[in-house]
């Protein structure tokens, strides 16, 4: 998949807990873990937007693009 979570190093650089965020966010630990690890089809923007909040960042501080060769084909089509 080309979307990639990076939300486990801005939890380090922040030197905050993934089950204190969830509790902030007002998510389960379980849909926390599997938020960072990348698990997830998608996620609310009222649940981005409290994240970025909270750790003071922006989206793309936690997710990235990273395009792959079945995206340049479609982008022919």
């Amino acid at each position: 998949m080309p979307i990639n979570v990076t939300l486990d190093v801005m939890l380090a650089r922040r030197k905050v807990r993934a089950k204190d965020l969830a509790a902030q966010v007002g998510i389960s630990e379980t849909q926390m873990s599997l938020l960072r690890t990348g698990k997830v089809k998608g996620m609310r923007f009222d649940t981005l937007s409290k994240i970025c909040f909270l750790l003071e960042c922006q989206p793309a501080d936690i997710i990235e693009y990273l395009p792959d060769e079945d995206d340049l084909n479609t982008k022919d089509e």
